[in-house]
């Protein structure tokens, strides 16, 4: 038996048992090895973009839908990182607009009304022309090749009806159009819009007669953009985000399946 107060002591065992050795305050090691399993969860800004990531991708294919609750412990073991990941994870995604914090019963996944979605799209109607506008003026041949090449590969998803490729595809040729218009005041602004309504516009893209126009709409923008051609390309823009508008409300009056 040990003494109260001893920092370390070695107690022996019957015969054939692994000795124990007791240190304070009580991490009990058998043998060589501790009972306590080391955390091995991703922490730090590994784990910060680690969450942030995985709840985003949740968020765009629909897994986390709007007013689920959100409790870090489960997502920290979910995904693999501790709970101040996950903490600071949902902070950037409130930042964003696309989670909401209830007093007295934490973090849940804000919901975004038509009405609301309506007036973010006629937002970036207005940022995204003036995006590809200059996206028009800058674009050189290399970008323009990529450009194009992503448009090919948005006729063969619709092909080969791989949708939810189109879906990716649409994103990419976002993002390309923000790179080669080189405004970073405009794109920051854009890119967090974006997110609060990526849902809708996932939703609207697995819709083949949907896909087929809005690939219509872009086959314009890149022609404009790749033509040099900037008031077309702001005008084509314009004309993308409001087949995306009508698009929206359509979908708002359809029954639920």
């Amino acid at each position: 038996m040990t003494k109260p107060g001893a920092d370390k002591r070695t107690a022996c065992p019957p015969p054939g048992h692994p000795r124990l050795t007791i240190v304070e305050p009580m991490s009990i090691v058998i043998g060589m090895a501790e009972t306590q399993s080391s955390d091995t969860s991703l922490s730090g800004a590994a784990g910060r973009l680690t969450a942030e990531q995985r709840l985003r991708e949740a968020l765009l294919a629909g897994r986390l839908a709007p007013g689920h609750r959100l409790v870090e412990t489960e997502l920290a073991e979910q995904f693999g990182v501790n709970r101040s990941s996950v903490h600071f994870a949902l902070r950037a995604l409130e930042t964003d607009g696309l989670v909401e914090r209830i007093p007295h019963r934490g973090a849940r996944v804000r919901f975004v009304s038509i009405s609301e979605a309506v007036g973010i799209l006629e937002c970036r109607q207005l940022l995204d022309g003036l995006i590809t506008r200059k996206a028009a003026e800058n674009a050189t041949d290399q970008e323009a090749t990529l450009l194009d090449g992503n448009r090919r590969r948005m006729r063969d998803a619709i092909a080969g009806h791989d949708f939810v490729k189109y879906s990716d595809l649409i994103q990419e040729h976002h993002r390309l159009i923000r790179t080669i218009g080189r405004h970073p005041i405009a794109t920051a602004i854009e890119e967090r819009l974006q997110w609060q309504i990526i849902r809708h516009q996932f939703r609207l893209s697995l819709r083949p007669e949907r896909a087929e126009e809005s690939l219509r709409e872009i086959e314009a923008v890149v022609d404009a953009v790749i033509g040099h051609d900037p008031a077309e390309a702001e005008a084509a823009s314009h004309r993308h985000f409001r087949g995306v508008i009508a698009a929206v409300l359509r979908e708002a009056t359809k029954p639920v399946e």
